[in-house]
């Protein structure tokens, strides 16, 4: 069998895996990758290549970064490729130009359970919204962001201690498995399309905002948990002293105690440093005041002014 033909699109860490996968199994040929153009990162500005690109480089593999998807000398460029697959993983929205060019279409792989959590944000939030199971689909693009027909989907469960990080490598390992399946099987002419279900409540998944990460003190403690583990270890919750000062919480545990009015603190200053809510306690485990060091609450409280925190704080 001819192996297919298949152009890559990808920019982040978590589509990495992805990409090695496909490039090592025989029954297809990256022909390209497209990805986003060069950064300046870093405190001395200086371009960065994503990790999809250094990737591919290392590999030898063409790549292409466009600044515009719908330029007609970057189409002109992509045609010519004549990829009979297009493989999509946190990548931009393509215009139809591009995922209808190949004889097979363009395929995407979503770190959730299509049609819940649609959007540019899903893993943190089915951990804000306290799910106990997330997952990766495969699907058909086409016009609508998200809703193409379904492909495969593979189930991964979220444990209690999960964070945005931890989930992410989870994830990122089953879209590479599941990208896989779903590309030997369209090799085969056995890869199902079923039209996304409807009529259901979703959740979507919008990109996560600065101030998706303040604590709403009024809300419960276990609500406020499930932010914490949502946003950690980047882009992180974070909440204000009574001083301005901000604080990033990466880890926190609910306690079912109500001593004072929500946004009071309460510490030994030794060993805890806890934050009343609507309901229960929110005990910090792991934080870093702005221009410090990411500590262990007990590190933290060693070097820090507890006489800062006023019982009618926040």
């Amino acid at each position: 069998m001819t192996p297919l033909r298949l152009i890559f699109m990808g920019t982040p860490e978590f589509a990495v895996p992805t990409l090695e996968t496909l490039h090592t199994w025989p029954g297809c040929e990256v022909v390209a990758v497209i990805t986003a153009p060069d950064k300046p990162a870093g405190r001395g500005r200086q371009l960065a290549e994503s990790a999809v690109k250094q990737a591919a480089v290392a590999r030898g593999i063409p790549v292409l970064q466009p600044t515009n998807l719908k330029s007609p000398e970057f189409q002109a460029e992509l045609h010519g490729y004549a990829a009979d697959l297009q493989v999509v993983v946190a990548f931009r929205m393509l215009p139809e130009a591009v995922w209808n060019m190949p004889r097979l279409g363009s395929i995407n792989i979503h770190a959730s359970l299509l049609p819940q959590y649609r959007g540019a944000a899903p893993i943190n939030w089915a951990l804000i919204h306290g799910e106990k199971e997330t997952g990766v689909t495969s699907f058909f693009l086409q016009h609508e962001i998200d809703t193409g027909n379904l492909i495969f989907q593979d189930v991964v469960p979220i444990a209690d201690e999960d964070d945005f990080g931890a989930l992410y490598e989870k994830l990122k390992a089953a879209g590479a498995q599941l990208a896989l399946r779903t590309v030997q099987a369209i090799a085969a002419g056995t890869a199902p399309s079923i039209p996304q279900a409807t009529g259901q409540e979703l959740r979507s998944a919008p990109k996560i905002q600065k101030e998706t990460g303040r604590l709403e003190v009024q809300q419960p403690a276990a609500t406020l948990v499930n932010l914490v583990r949502g946003l950690s270890p980047i882009p992180t919750a974070f909440t204000q002293l009574p001083d301005g000062r901000t604080l990033k919480i990466f880890t926190a545990r609910a306690l079912d105690e109500d001593s004072a009015a929500p946004g009071s603190w309460t510490t030994d200053g030794r060993t805890y440093l806890r934050l009343q809510t609507g309901q229960g306690q929110l005990d910090l485990l792991d934080v870093q005041l702005e221009g410090k060091k990411r500590l262990p609450v007990v590190e933290f409280l060693r070097g820090f002014n507890t006489a800062v925190l006023n019982p009618s704080a926040v």
